[in-house]
């Protein structure tokens, strides 16, 4: 079986299975890497030392994360059709991935976040914060939403998170405010909770989610900003506030509990005030 027509079954089979468009499209960029590199060979005559070698020379100037998605991409490819029987021997099976050192997440001083929420000049802009902000949702949750998702009387919404798993996530009266106004100032009948600027509107999509890096420019905050850090500063937030690491685990909607521990491992403040209590 060639390498392409291979593709094309496996991605009909993780469509099936309830893989995010987001996924197969990066897994899709990792395919043209591995296609541009082997070219259209048959899958059966791939060998591990080949896959070795490949990761070296197209690897050695990725960054560990980025060369563990792709070692990540080709062990499901190669043992999906191993499983499927395409294929004799898995050549994938024994690749393993870089070690990861522990990173602190980035994010952002309560007084950070005050700047940037005077910097925001319309309702779009307030909403949009506030809600990545009181949620801490990921982005390619955030533009999946309508507006009939959003409960008032609770404030609260069902979102889909990774592998489409719901979680209710809450959002404070101040974000409720401006999700209020902003809905309030259009015009349109588009279902979408969020949608562009620019006409014709339509959703607002995960590339078009710059907003935060226009706000944090009128600030002045010398330092690179994005969306996720409002996420990493919602979650470090609760946890200097006292808030079980359970409780914050359910809310980002993660699966391990070590994904979730990073915030009590790195968080200053919560150190800080530990060791003034124990020392």
């Amino acid at each position: 079986m060639l390498l392409s027509i291979g593709w094309d079954k496996y991605q009909l089979d993780k469509k099936i299975e309830g893989f995010s468009a987001l996924t197969l499209k990066t897994y899709s960029f990792q395919f043209n890497m591995l296609l541009r590199y082997f070219g259209d060979i048959d899958v059966n005559s791939v060998t591990t030392d080949q896959l070795k070698t490949y990761l070296i020379e197209e690897g050695e100037h990725l960054k560990p994360s980025s060369l563990g998605h792709r070692v990540r991409f080709i062990r499901s490819l190669f043992k999906w059709a191993f499983d499927e029987g395409f294929i004799k021997n898995n050549p994938a099976a024994k690749l393993r991935e870089p070690k990861l050192g522990k990173r602190i997440p980035k994010f952002l001083t309560e007084l950070e976040i005050e700047h940037l929420r005077e910097s925001c000049e319309n309702a779009m802009e307030n909403a949009l914060f506030e809600f990545f902000y009181s949620t801490g949702c990921r982005i390619g949750e955030v533009v999946k939403l309508n507006r009939d998702d959003i409960n008032f009387t609770t404030n609260s919404v069902i979102v889909h998170g990774k592998g489409d798993k719901e979680r209710e996530v809450y959002f404070n009266t101040r974000c409720s405010l401006w999700l209020k106004r902003y809905l309030g100032s259009r015009d349109d009948l588009y279902p979408c909770l969020f949608i562009t600027e620019r006409r014709p509107k339509r959703r607002m999509s995960i590339d078009l989610m710059r907003f935060i890096t226009r706000i944090s420019d009128r600030t002045g905050i010398k330092k690179r900003i994005h969306p996720h850090q409002l996420r990493h500063s919602y979650a470090t937030h609760m946890m200097n506030n006292g808030a079980p690491l359970e409780v914050i685990q359910s809310l980002l909607g993660h699966e391990k509990s070590e994904t979730t521990k990073v915030y009590a491992q790195f968080s200053g403040k919560l150190r800080h005030d530990l060791y003034s209590k124990y020392f």
